[in-house]
């Protein structure tokens, strides 16, 4: 139960900073409107380190059912917890994304564009191009997954399967580094729960002018970075098996 409760609170903590500043950059009359990519690449690098910082110590912060899947393949992480940490970061991404449209709801009441409230939830591609798109997370995610399972590595002294406290600043610059250099395709989900908490939170919060919710896209933010996460793993066993 503490693990469970850690990863609902990181996660709540992760999505309540990361869409906060997307909010804060793209709504109307808010004091960060329209401050860019740049903001919003730090402010998420920041939600990183907050929520990892916070859930270490009760959960070993996955935040990330992708890391989660990752870690369970290479062996890191138990598989029978898998389906209990997902739940966990799902309940966290929906309370975080709720908790940001409480914060700025007088903004959201104000702004007339309902792909920029929908933004402020769950990705949006610049181009539409379902290989593409899908490729853009898989090769994000991996990035963020193969070097998870080196942070988490004993010649690092890291715990296998879980990020330490001070762990938090190396994947914060890591969740920087991904949006900073291959963020721009897709806005970078690079995380389930991340895209789908949030995008069904947008479904069900009563949000004026919030427009649909592009179910059509949603799984694509699902399955790139799960496919991303096992990858890394798959390829981080070869690796350290000695076969390449």
């Amino acid at each position: 139960m503490p693990a469970f409760i850690g990863e609902i609170i990181g996660t709540f903590l992760l999505i309540l900073l990361g869409n906060g500043v997307v909010a804060n950059v793209l709504l109307k009359d808010t004091k960060g409107n329209n401050s860019g990519w740049i903001v919003i690449t730090i402010g998420w690098a920041m939600a990183v380190f907050v929520a990892v910082f916070v859930s270490a110590d009760a959960s070993g912060a996955h935040l990330n059912p992708a890391v989660t899947l990752g870690l369970a393949l290479a062996g890191k992480f138990d598989w029978v917890l898998v389906p209990g940490y997902i739940v966990a970061q799902m309940i966290g991404a929906i309370l975080g994304a709720t908790a940001v449209w409480l914060t700025y709801q007088n903004h959201y009441e104000v702004e007339p564009d309902a792909d920029s409230i929908r933004a402020t939830f769950c990705n949006t591609p610049a181009i539409r191009s379902t290989f593409n798109n899908i490729l853009t997370e898989v090769i994000g995610t991996f990035v963020l997954v193969f070097a998870v399972l080196y942070i988490t590595g004993p010649e690092f002294g890291g715990t296998p399967g879980k990020l330490g406290a001070l762990d938090a600043l190396p994947v914060a610059f890591v969740v920087l580094g991904v949006g900073l250099s291959l963020g721009g395709p897709t806005g970078y989900a690079i995380n389930p729960a991340r895209d789908l908490g949030p995008r069904i939170a947008h479904a069900l919060l009563p949000i004026r002018n919030k427009g649909g919710n592009d179910w059509g896209y949603s799984w694509i933010p699902v399955v790139g970075p799960s496919i991303g996460g096992l990858l890394a793993a798959g390829i981080w066993l070869v690796l350290e098996s000695g076969g390449l």
